[in-house]
């Protein structure tokens, strides 16, 4: 149920795609608005759950055996996102 009430100021540019788009799906700008909301702002615990599914279904990779080669690969990678 739909109990609060936003107000938010758009360009002419914008309203123009959200009213095409809300036509072409036979709905209203609101309902675009919330669908938009909904994919931009996801609940934090369904992120961290997709995440976990990804990991878990990630394929294997190889580690080092040797516990100062996975320290210098570790550093390497870190040394590389910098």
């Amino acid at each position: 149920m739909l109990d609060r009430r936003l107000q938010v100021l758009v360009d002419a540019e914008r309203y123009a795609r959200l009213e095409a788009l809300a036509q072409e799906r036979g709905t209203s700008i609101g309902a675009i608005v919330r669908e938009a909301i909904d994919r931009g702002l996801s609940d934090p615990s369904s992120r961290r759950a997709a995440a976990g599914r990804r990991l878990l279904s990630a394929d294997p990779m190889p580690v080092p055996a040797d516990p100062a080669d996975l320290r210098a690969e570790l550093d390497a990678a870190r040394d590389r996102a910098r």
